[in-house]
């Protein structure tokens, strides 16, 4: 048995710089790509961590699982959806999708609904800059559980000993009365390097001994070279390579799903029998799982 990727969504448009409207647009897309309902949906995890105005309560969850339009009603009989924020940095999608694999073997549910997203807390734009190094997107991902072999194996964490490399906070001597709209960001100088070398340590443990050649790779994004750096690391081919869009800066913790979605959609996972997830950030910390690709899109 296996939890695989039943559907995928996205929102990165500029109408709105509201991560809880790009969320909940991602995550109503990726159900109605699905054909599921939102009723069928046990519970949903969000992994954002950058929020609208730095909002701290309730829990971003339920303002986008109300935007998504999931589990609105409250009568006796209605099912319920039990929404809530998982919040580890860039890493966050890769825990949820180890907390989502516990949750679905229990069969107390048919679909968990992964949402990630970051905007700037000010929601006056959607593009990083050197303040500021993260792109305003949304990305969904559908779990489901299925009787087959495909999907998602063991999640694999690893820390690294030291200072974070990098941090994000309010700075609240400085704030004044304007901190709803202010975030710091802070990254030493070898930060790119110490992440990456615990990337490449638990990418390996991910991997054993499978032949990468049959693997096409996604991660992390805090730079665009990134990716191309970790692939060079594990003798993955840079052929096989699957980026997001990166064209308004990193999209932090939707970089994972937002480059799965869009290597589906131009079907370059063909050829492929595995992609490799590595999701690196601040801590220095990582997370890598190895998914094993539905026969139909390996075709």
């Amino acid at each position: 048995m296996g939890i695989r990727i039943r559907a995928t969504g996205t929102s990165t448009s500029t109408d709105t710089h509201s991560v809880v409207t790009h969320s909940g647009r991602a995550a109503a897309q990726c159900l109605e790509r699905a054909g599921v309902r939102p009723d069928q949906v046990g519970v949903l995890i969000n992994t954002g961590v950058f929020r609208d105005s730095n909002t701290v309560e309730p829990a971003v969850a339920a303002l986008i699982q109300k935007a998504a339009g999931i589990g609105l009603d409250y009568t006796k009989a209605d099912p319920r959806t039990f929404s809530f924020d998982l919040m580890n940095g860039a890493v966050g999608v890769v825990n949820a999708v180890q907390v989502a694999g516990s949750v679905l073997t229990t069969g107390s549910t048919e679909h968990v609904l992964i949402v990630a997203g970051d905007t700037h807390p000010s929601l006056a734009r959607s593009s990083a800059d050197a303040e500021f190094p993260y792109a305003t997107s949304g990305a969904a991902l559908l779990l489901e559980q299925v009787d087959d072999p495909e999907g998602f194996g063991p999640v694999h964490t690893a820390t690294a000993p030291g200072t974070p490399a990098g941090q994000a906070y309010v700075d609240t001597a400085a704030m004044g009365t304007v901190g709803r709209t202010l975030m710091t960001v802070e990254r030493e100088p070898d930060y790119e390097d110490r992440i990456l070398a615990v990337a490449t340590d638990v990418a390996h443990s991910a991997l054993t001994d499978l032949d990468t050649a049959t693997v096409a790779l996604i991660a992390s994004t805090p730079s665009p070279r990134f990716p191309g750096r970790l692939a060079d690391a594990l003798g993955i081919d840079q052929a096989a390579v699957r980026v997001p869009d990166l064209s308004d800066g990193d999209p932090h913790t939707a970089a994972l799903p937002l480059a799965y979605a869009r290597a589906n959609a131009e079907g370059t996972l063909a050829g492929y029998t595995h992609v490799l997830f590595v999701a690196a950030g601040a801590g220095p910390s990582a997370a890598a799982t190895l998914y094993r690709l539905p026969a139909e899109t390996t075709a």
